[in-house]
């Protein structure tokens, strides 16, 4: 199966951004823990939650991270792009049914190296989440 390959280096520049919506599900939480081991009862008790700071469930860091992920490699810049860096920053949790605004824009391009940079933000109800910056190797036009 073949998928159209996503935008090229020239394609790219300064500014260019992309936001997706994902409302986090109970299931994207349990499926997250097996996928990873991740079984901190934090994202899967409420029980153990409750009596945390956060008083209720919340979504594993890094799931915010594959977010991120989902759309260097399906929209910005898109399929072909190979994902060098990530740095993050976790600022407030995600919990069960937030909406989640994941946000790449492009903030730097190096022609010679094929490199492109990204500032990597998730938003909840407009707060940040999640910020931190993406390196990624993205084609020439043939």
């Amino acid at each position: 199966m073949s998928q159209a390959h996503g935008l090229f280096l020239e394609d790219l520049e300064i500014g260019q951004s992309e936001s997706v919506f994902k409302t986090v599900s109970d299931q994207d939480i349990r499926l997250f823990a097996e996928i990873t081991g991740d079984t901190n009862p934090v994202h899967l008790d409420e029980e153990f939650a409750a009596n945390t700071p956060f008083k209720s469930r919340i979504a594993h860091g890094m799931f915010s991270a594959g977010l991120i992920s989902a759309v260097l490699g399906t929209h910005l810049p898109g399929p072909g792009a190979i994902y060098l860096d990530q740095s993050l920053k976790f600022r407030l949790p995600i919990y069960l049914g937030d909406e989640v605004e994941t946000r790449v824009t492009v903030t730097d391009i190096n022609l010679r190296r094929g490199r492109v940079t990204l500032s990597t933000e998730c938003f909840v109800a407009g707060k940040r989440v999640t910020q931190g910056e993406a390196v990624v190797m993205v084609d020439k036009k043939p």
